[in-house]
Protein backbone atom coordinates (compact mmCIF):
# COMPACT_ATOMS: atom_id res chain seq x y z
CA UNK A 1 0.00 0.00 0.00
CA UNK A 2 1.31 3.43 -0.97
CA UNK A 3 2.10 5.75 1.94
CA UNK A 4 1.41 9.41 1.19
CA UNK A 5 2.48 12.29 3.50
CA UNK A 6 2.19 10.03 6.53
CA UNK A 7 3.47 10.28 10.11
CA UNK A 8 6.96 8.95 10.56
CA UNK A 9 5.96 5.68 12.25
CA UNK A 10 3.51 4.63 9.56
CA UNK A 11 6.02 2.88 7.30
CA UNK A 12 6.98 0.51 10.10
CA UNK A 13 3.34 0.05 11.16
CA UNK A 14 2.26 -0.58 7.58
CA UNK A 15 4.82 -3.34 7.10
CA UNK A 16 4.04 -4.94 10.47
CA UNK A 17 0.27 -5.02 9.94
CA UNK A 18 0.60 -6.45 6.44
CA UNK A 19 2.77 -9.29 7.73
CA UNK A 20 0.65 -10.05 10.81
CA UNK A 21 -2.52 -9.75 8.74
CA UNK A 22 -1.47 -12.69 6.58
CA UNK A 23 -1.19 -14.90 9.66
CA UNK A 24 -4.40 -13.61 11.26
CA UNK A 25 -6.70 -14.22 8.27
CA UNK A 26 -7.50 -17.84 9.31
CA UNK A 27 -8.38 -16.62 12.83
CA UNK A 28 -10.70 -13.98 11.42
CA UNK A 29 -12.40 -16.62 9.28
CA UNK A 30 -12.71 -19.10 12.14
CA UNK A 31 -14.53 -16.51 14.24
CA UNK A 32 -16.75 -15.41 11.35
CA UNK A 33 -17.72 -18.96 10.36
CA UNK A 34 -18.44 -20.00 13.96
CA UNK A 35 -20.66 -17.25 15.39
CA UNK A 36 -21.16 -17.47 19.14
CA UNK A 37 -23.55 -15.60 21.41
CA UNK A 38 -22.68 -13.46 24.43
CA UNK A 39 -20.72 -15.20 27.21
CA UNK A 40 -20.38 -18.36 25.07
CA UNK A 41 -17.60 -17.29 22.67
CA UNK A 42 -15.46 -20.37 23.39
CA UNK A 43 -14.18 -20.95 19.85
CA UNK A 44 -13.24 -17.28 19.51
CA UNK A 45 -11.58 -17.31 22.95
CA UNK A 46 -9.43 -20.29 21.98
CA UNK A 47 -8.53 -18.95 18.53
CA UNK A 48 -7.58 -15.48 19.75
CA UNK A 49 -5.61 -16.50 22.81
CA UNK A 50 -3.74 -19.17 20.86
CA UNK A 51 -2.78 -16.57 18.26
CA UNK A 52 -1.53 -14.13 20.90
CA UNK A 53 0.40 -16.84 22.73
CA UNK A 54 2.32 -17.40 19.50
CA UNK A 55 3.34 -13.72 19.26
CA UNK A 56 6.83 -13.02 20.66
CA UNK A 57 6.94 -11.09 23.93
CA UNK A 58 3.26 -11.30 24.84
CA UNK A 59 1.96 -12.67 28.14
CA UNK A 60 -1.55 -14.09 27.79
CA UNK A 61 -4.11 -14.85 30.50
CA UNK A 62 -7.22 -16.83 29.62
CA UNK A 63 -10.66 -16.68 31.28
CA UNK A 64 -9.82 -13.64 33.40
CA UNK A 65 -11.73 -11.91 36.22
CA UNK A 66 -14.20 -14.75 36.54
CA UNK A 67 -15.41 -14.48 32.93
CA UNK A 68 -14.87 -17.68 30.93
CA UNK A 69 -14.53 -16.01 27.54
CA UNK A 70 -12.61 -12.88 28.57
CA UNK A 71 -8.84 -12.72 28.20
CA UNK A 72 -5.89 -10.33 28.49
CA UNK A 73 -2.63 -10.18 26.55
CA UNK A 74 0.15 -7.86 27.79
CA UNK A 75 3.29 -6.63 26.05
CA UNK A 76 5.76 -4.92 28.41
CA UNK A 77 8.68 -3.03 26.91
CA UNK A 78 10.52 -3.22 30.23
CA UNK A 79 10.81 0.57 30.30
CA UNK A 80 8.33 2.44 32.54
CA UNK A 81 5.92 4.52 30.52
CA UNK A 82 2.32 4.89 29.32
CA UNK A 83 -0.10 1.97 29.09
CA UNK A 84 -2.17 1.79 25.90
CA UNK A 85 -5.05 -0.68 25.59
CA UNK A 86 -6.99 -2.21 22.71
CA UNK A 87 -10.39 -3.89 23.10
CA UNK A 88 -11.36 -6.86 20.93
CA UNK A 89 -14.96 -7.98 20.43
CA UNK A 90 -16.05 -11.36 19.03
CA UNK A 91 -19.65 -12.18 20.02
CA UNK A 92 -22.41 -12.48 17.41
CA UNK A 93 -26.14 -11.89 17.04
CA UNK A 94 -28.91 -14.50 17.43
CA UNK A 95 -29.92 -16.00 14.11
CA UNK A 96 -27.81 -13.76 11.85
CA UNK A 97 -24.26 -14.49 12.95
CA UNK A 98 -21.61 -11.78 12.68
CA UNK A 99 -24.03 -9.21 11.33
CA UNK A 100 -22.27 -6.55 13.39
CA UNK A 101 -18.83 -7.51 12.12
CA UNK A 102 -17.25 -8.33 15.45
CA UNK A 103 -14.78 -10.64 13.73
CA UNK A 104 -13.46 -7.50 12.02
CA UNK A 105 -13.37 -5.59 15.31
CA UNK A 106 -11.21 -8.37 16.74
CA UNK A 107 -9.00 -8.22 13.63
CA UNK A 108 -8.30 -4.49 13.87
CA UNK A 109 -7.57 -4.62 17.58
CA UNK A 110 -5.46 -7.78 17.67
CA UNK A 111 -3.44 -6.97 14.55
CA UNK A 112 -3.13 -3.29 15.52
CA UNK A 113 -1.91 -4.11 19.02
CA UNK A 114 0.55 -6.71 17.73
CA UNK A 115 1.96 -4.29 15.15
CA UNK A 116 2.32 -1.50 17.71
CA UNK A 117 4.28 -3.88 19.93
CA UNK A 118 6.70 -4.64 17.11
CA UNK A 119 7.28 -0.92 16.59
CA UNK A 120 7.84 -0.52 20.35
CA UNK A 121 10.68 -3.01 20.13
CA UNK A 122 12.18 -1.50 16.97
CA UNK A 123 12.03 2.07 18.32
CA UNK A 124 12.83 1.15 21.95
CA UNK A 125 9.65 2.87 23.17
CA UNK A 126 8.65 2.84 26.85
CA UNK A 127 5.42 1.54 28.31
CA UNK A 128 3.04 -1.33 27.79
CA UNK A 129 0.32 -2.45 25.41
CA UNK A 130 -2.59 -4.37 26.93
CA UNK A 131 -5.04 -6.17 24.66
CA UNK A 132 -8.39 -7.10 26.21
CA UNK A 133 -10.70 -9.80 24.93
CA UNK A 134 -14.12 -8.39 25.80
CA UNK A 135 -17.12 -10.71 25.36
CA UNK A 136 -20.84 -10.00 25.21
CA UNK A 137 -20.98 -6.54 23.64
CA UNK A 138 -24.34 -7.38 22.07
CA UNK A 139 -25.96 -8.55 25.28
CA UNK A 140 -24.43 -8.13 28.71
CA UNK A 141 -21.53 -5.69 28.42
CA UNK A 142 -18.28 -7.56 28.92
CA UNK A 143 -16.30 -4.33 29.07
CA UNK A 144 -18.45 -3.08 31.93
CA UNK A 145 -17.90 -6.32 33.84
CA UNK A 146 -14.15 -5.97 33.32
CA UNK A 147 -14.22 -2.30 34.35
CA UNK A 148 -16.13 -3.11 37.52
CA UNK A 149 -13.74 -5.96 38.31
CA UNK A 150 -10.73 -3.62 38.09
CA UNK A 151 -9.25 -5.12 34.92
CA UNK A 152 -8.21 -1.74 33.53
CA UNK A 153 -7.25 -0.18 36.85
CA UNK A 154 -5.02 -3.16 37.67
CA UNK A 155 -2.98 -2.49 34.54
CA UNK A 156 -3.06 1.32 34.99
CA UNK A 157 -4.40 1.83 31.48
CA UNK A 158 -4.18 5.36 30.03
CA UNK A 159 -6.42 5.04 26.96
CA UNK A 160 -8.59 2.61 25.02
CA UNK A 161 -8.74 1.83 21.29
CA UNK A 162 -11.33 -0.06 19.26
CA UNK A 163 -13.19 0.30 15.92
CA UNK A 164 -16.46 -0.71 14.25
CA UNK A 165 -17.46 -1.58 10.66
CA UNK A 166 -20.54 -0.07 9.05
CA UNK A 167 -21.63 0.92 5.53
CA UNK A 168 -21.05 4.64 5.99
CA UNK A 169 -17.94 6.66 5.24
CA UNK A 170 -15.13 6.29 7.71
CA UNK A 171 -15.44 8.52 10.76
CA UNK A 172 -12.57 8.82 13.22
CA UNK A 173 -14.73 10.27 15.96
CA UNK A 174 -17.77 8.05 16.26
CA UNK A 175 -20.15 8.89 19.08
CA UNK A 176 -23.00 6.68 20.27
CA UNK A 177 -26.13 7.04 22.36
CA UNK A 178 -26.51 5.89 25.93
CA UNK A 179 -28.98 3.07 26.46
CA UNK A 180 -30.98 1.70 29.38
CA UNK A 181 -33.12 -1.44 29.15
CA UNK A 182 -35.52 -2.68 31.81
CA UNK A 183 -38.31 -5.16 32.39
CA UNK A 184 -41.80 -3.98 33.38
CA UNK A 185 -44.03 -6.43 35.28
CA UNK A 186 -47.57 -5.95 36.55
CA UNK A 187 -49.12 -8.23 39.15
CA UNK A 188 -52.92 -8.29 39.43
CA UNK A 189 -55.59 -10.67 40.67
CA UNK A 190 -57.10 -13.42 38.51
CA UNK A 191 -60.89 -13.72 38.16
CA UNK A 192 -63.47 -15.03 35.72
CA UNK A 193 -63.69 -12.45 32.96
CA UNK A 194 -67.45 -13.01 32.44
CA UNK A 195 -68.90 -14.21 35.77
CA UNK A 196 -67.16 -11.88 38.23
CA UNK A 197 -64.55 -9.63 36.59
CA UNK A 198 -64.98 -7.05 39.37
CA UNK A 199 -63.17 -9.40 41.72
CA UNK A 200 -59.99 -9.23 39.65
CA UNK A 201 -57.26 -6.72 38.94
CA UNK A 202 -56.23 -6.80 35.29
CA UNK A 203 -52.45 -6.74 34.90
CA UNK A 204 -52.74 -6.63 31.11
CA UNK A 205 -54.92 -3.52 31.27
CA UNK A 206 -52.22 -1.93 33.41
CA UNK A 207 -49.54 -2.81 30.86
CA UNK A 208 -51.62 -1.61 27.91
CA UNK A 209 -52.32 1.66 29.70
CA UNK A 210 -48.63 2.08 30.46
CA UNK A 211 -47.71 1.19 26.88
CA UNK A 212 -50.15 3.75 25.50
CA UNK A 213 -48.64 6.41 27.78
CA UNK A 214 -45.19 5.34 26.62
CA UNK A 215 -46.23 5.62 22.94
CA UNK A 216 -47.73 9.08 23.42
CA UNK A 217 -44.51 10.25 25.06
CA UNK A 218 -42.72 9.92 21.69
CA UNK A 219 -44.05 13.26 20.43
CA UNK A 220 -42.60 15.03 23.48
CA UNK A 221 -39.06 13.66 23.52
CA UNK A 222 -36.04 15.50 22.13
CA UNK A 223 -35.08 14.72 18.50
CA UNK A 224 -32.51 11.94 18.47
CA UNK A 225 -33.81 10.31 21.63
CA UNK A 226 -35.43 6.92 21.16
CA UNK A 227 -37.86 4.79 23.16
CA UNK A 228 -38.60 1.19 22.16
CA UNK A 229 -40.28 -1.83 23.66
CA UNK A 230 -42.34 -4.98 23.31
CA UNK A 231 -44.84 -7.00 25.33
CA UNK A 232 -43.37 -10.33 26.44
CA UNK A 233 -46.34 -11.68 28.41
CA UNK A 234 -49.93 -10.66 27.71
CA UNK A 235 -51.87 -13.08 29.90
CA UNK A 236 -53.12 -16.65 29.65
CA UNK A 237 -56.59 -16.73 28.10
CA UNK A 238 -59.35 -14.39 26.96
CA UNK A 239 -61.79 -15.50 29.65
CA UNK A 240 -59.46 -14.68 32.54
CA UNK A 241 -58.76 -11.35 34.21
CA UNK A 242 -55.03 -11.45 33.77
CA UNK A 243 -53.01 -11.68 36.96
CA UNK A 244 -49.66 -11.07 35.22
CA UNK A 245 -48.36 -9.10 32.25
CA UNK A 246 -44.86 -7.98 31.30
CA UNK A 247 -42.73 -6.24 28.69
CA UNK A 248 -39.17 -5.08 28.00
CA UNK A 249 -38.41 -1.46 27.17
CA UNK A 250 -35.41 0.56 26.07
CA UNK A 251 -34.53 4.25 26.15
CA UNK A 252 -31.64 5.92 24.30
CA UNK A 253 -30.23 9.42 24.67
CA UNK A 254 -27.12 11.39 23.73
CA UNK A 255 -25.80 11.92 27.26
CA UNK A 256 -25.90 10.37 30.71
CA UNK A 257 -28.00 13.20 32.21
CA UNK A 258 -30.54 13.08 29.38
CA UNK A 259 -30.74 9.29 29.61
CA UNK A 260 -31.59 9.52 33.30
CA UNK A 261 -34.32 12.11 32.67
CA UNK A 262 -35.83 10.17 29.77
CA UNK A 263 -35.83 6.92 31.71
CA UNK A 264 -37.72 8.55 34.58
CA UNK A 265 -40.30 9.90 32.14
CA UNK A 266 -40.82 6.42 30.72
CA UNK A 267 -41.06 4.81 34.16
CA UNK A 268 -43.73 7.35 35.10
CA UNK A 269 -45.77 6.16 32.11
CA UNK A 270 -45.86 2.68 33.61
CA UNK A 271 -46.46 3.94 37.14
CA UNK A 272 -49.59 5.59 35.80
CA UNK A 273 -50.79 2.22 34.46
CA UNK A 274 -50.44 0.72 37.91
CA UNK A 275 -52.20 3.65 39.55
CA UNK A 276 -55.11 3.49 37.12
CA UNK A 277 -55.78 -0.25 37.59
CA UNK A 278 -54.56 -1.09 41.06
CA UNK A 279 -52.00 -3.57 39.79
CA UNK A 280 -48.62 -3.83 41.47
CA UNK A 281 -45.67 -2.64 39.34
CA UNK A 282 -42.16 -4.06 39.44
CA UNK A 283 -39.32 -2.68 37.30
CA UNK A 284 -36.08 -4.64 36.88
CA UNK A 285 -32.99 -3.16 35.25
CA UNK A 286 -31.63 -5.34 32.44
CA UNK A 287 -28.51 -3.31 31.73
CA UNK A 288 -27.30 0.03 30.45
CA UNK A 289 -24.50 1.40 28.28
CA UNK A 290 -23.24 4.96 28.50
CA UNK A 291 -22.90 7.16 25.42
CA UNK A 292 -19.52 6.97 23.70
CA UNK A 293 -17.53 10.22 23.86
CA UNK A 294 -14.72 10.10 21.33
CA UNK A 295 -11.42 11.78 22.13
CA UNK A 296 -10.49 14.58 19.69
CA UNK A 297 -6.66 14.35 19.79
CA UNK A 298 -6.79 10.58 19.38
CA UNK A 299 -9.27 10.90 16.51
CA UNK A 300 -7.01 13.42 14.77
CA UNK A 301 -4.00 11.12 15.15
CA UNK A 302 -5.99 8.19 13.75
CA UNK A 303 -7.01 10.37 10.80
CA UNK A 304 -3.40 11.33 10.03
CA UNK A 305 -2.32 7.70 9.95
CA UNK A 306 -5.37 6.44 8.10
CA UNK A 307 -5.22 9.16 5.43
CA UNK A 308 -1.49 8.64 5.09
CA UNK A 309 -2.27 5.26 3.55
CA UNK A 310 -3.89 6.74 0.46
CA UNK A 311 -6.65 8.99 -0.81
CA UNK A 312 -9.31 6.31 -1.27
CA UNK A 313 -11.89 6.42 1.55
CA UNK A 314 -10.01 9.33 3.17
CA UNK A 315 -11.71 10.96 6.16
CA UNK A 316 -12.10 14.49 7.46
CA UNK A 317 -9.08 15.95 9.21
CA UNK A 318 -11.07 18.13 11.63
CA UNK A 319 -12.11 15.99 14.58
CA UNK A 320 -14.82 18.41 15.68
CA UNK A 321 -16.51 18.34 12.28
CA UNK A 322 -16.05 14.58 12.15
CA UNK A 323 -17.75 14.25 15.54
CA UNK A 324 -21.02 15.48 14.04
CA UNK A 325 -20.67 13.27 10.97
CA UNK A 326 -19.83 10.21 13.05
CA UNK A 327 -22.82 10.20 15.40
CA UNK A 328 -24.85 7.00 15.45
CA UNK A 329 -28.03 6.09 17.31
CA UNK A 330 -26.58 2.69 18.14
CA UNK A 331 -25.12 1.92 21.57
CA UNK A 332 -22.09 0.01 22.86
CA UNK A 333 -20.34 -0.84 26.11
CA UNK A 334 -17.31 1.00 24.71
CA UNK A 335 -19.33 4.02 25.79
CA UNK A 336 -18.64 3.09 29.40
CA UNK A 337 -14.95 2.85 28.51
CA UNK A 338 -15.03 6.42 27.22
CA UNK A 339 -16.35 7.65 30.58
CA UNK A 340 -13.56 5.79 32.39
CA UNK A 341 -10.65 6.85 30.13
CA UNK A 342 -9.94 8.49 26.75
CA UNK A 343 -11.34 6.36 23.93
CA UNK A 344 -11.92 6.28 20.19
CA UNK A 345 -13.99 3.86 18.14
CA UNK A 346 -13.59 4.82 14.47
CA UNK A 347 -16.28 3.51 12.17
CA UNK A 348 -15.44 2.44 8.63
CA UNK A 349 -17.31 1.34 5.54
CA UNK A 350 -17.50 -2.17 4.15
CA UNK A 351 -19.84 -3.41 1.43
CA UNK A 352 -23.45 -3.55 2.63
CA UNK A 353 -24.03 -6.96 1.10
CA UNK A 354 -27.34 -8.31 -0.21
CA UNK A 355 -30.20 -6.05 0.83
CA UNK A 356 -28.02 -2.94 0.98
CA UNK A 357 -28.46 -2.48 4.71
CA UNK A 358 -25.98 -1.91 7.50
CA UNK A 359 -25.24 -3.89 10.66
CA UNK A 360 -27.73 -6.34 12.17
CA UNK A 361 -28.69 -7.61 8.72
CA UNK A 362 -27.86 -11.00 7.09
CA UNK A 363 -26.25 -9.32 4.07
CA UNK A 364 -23.89 -7.43 6.34
CA UNK A 365 -22.95 -10.68 8.08
CA UNK A 366 -21.90 -12.17 4.76
CA UNK A 367 -19.95 -9.05 3.83
CA UNK A 368 -18.07 -9.16 7.15
CA UNK A 369 -16.42 -12.39 6.01
CA UNK A 370 -14.96 -11.20 2.70
CA UNK A 371 -11.35 -10.46 1.84
CA UNK A 372 -12.28 -6.89 0.91
CA UNK A 373 -13.73 -6.23 4.37
CA UNK A 374 -10.71 -7.84 5.99
CA UNK A 375 -8.41 -5.53 4.02
CA UNK A 376 -10.36 -2.51 5.28
CA UNK A 377 -10.10 -3.79 8.86
CA UNK A 378 -6.32 -4.05 8.44
CA UNK A 379 -6.14 -0.46 7.26
CA UNK A 380 -8.03 0.57 10.38
CA UNK A 381 -5.58 -1.52 12.44
CA UNK A 382 -2.79 0.65 11.05
CA UNK A 383 -4.59 3.81 12.17
CA UNK A 384 -5.18 2.43 15.67
CA UNK A 385 -1.58 1.28 15.95
CA UNK A 386 -0.45 4.77 14.95
CA UNK A 387 -2.43 6.33 17.81
CA UNK A 388 -0.89 3.82 20.21
CA UNK A 389 2.67 4.47 19.05
CA UNK A 390 2.24 8.25 19.22
CA UNK A 391 0.89 8.01 22.77
CA UNK A 392 3.80 5.81 23.83
CA UNK A 393 6.52 7.98 22.35
CA UNK A 394 5.18 11.50 22.97
CA UNK A 395 4.31 12.57 26.51
CA UNK A 396 2.93 15.89 25.24
CA UNK A 397 0.47 14.06 23.00
CA UNK A 398 -0.60 11.85 25.90
CA UNK A 399 -1.09 14.92 28.09
CA UNK A 400 -3.21 16.51 25.36
CA UNK A 401 -5.35 13.37 25.18
CA UNK A 402 -5.97 13.40 28.93
CA UNK A 403 -6.67 17.13 29.06
CA UNK A 404 -9.20 16.85 26.23
CA UNK A 405 -10.89 13.90 27.94
CA UNK A 406 -11.21 15.79 31.22
CA UNK A 407 -12.75 18.73 29.34
CA UNK A 408 -15.21 16.41 27.59
CA UNK A 409 -16.23 14.85 30.89
CA UNK A 410 -16.87 18.23 32.51
CA UNK A 411 -19.02 19.37 29.60
CA UNK A 412 -20.99 16.20 28.97
CA UNK A 413 -22.22 15.18 32.39
CA UNK A 414 -19.86 12.22 32.29
CA UNK A 415 -18.45 10.75 35.46
CA UNK A 416 -14.82 11.35 34.59
CA UNK A 417 -13.89 8.36 36.75
CA UNK A 418 -10.60 6.84 35.71
CA UNK A 419 -10.41 3.07 35.53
Amino acid sequence: MQIDKAPGALADINAAVDAIGIDFWPVNQRIHENPELAWHEFIAHEALTAFMEAQPGWTVKRSVYGIDTAWIAEFDSGIPGPVVSFNAEYDSLPGIGHACGHNLIATSSVVGASAAAQVMVAKKLPGKIVLYGTPAEENGGGKIKLLEAGAYEDYRVDLSLISHPSITLTSARMGTTGISTFKVEYFGVAAHAAANPWLGINALDALVQGYNNFSMLRQQIIPGEIIQGHITDGGDASNIIHKYAAGEFTVRADSAPRLEILREQVVNCFRAGALATGAKLTITDLGAYKNHISNGPMANAFTRYYNGLGKDHAIATDADKDAANGKTQASTDQGDMSHAMPSISPTYAIEAGEGGQGPHNPGFAKSAGTKASYARALRVAKGLAGVAVDALRDQRFLAEIKSSWEHDMRNSGGSGTRA
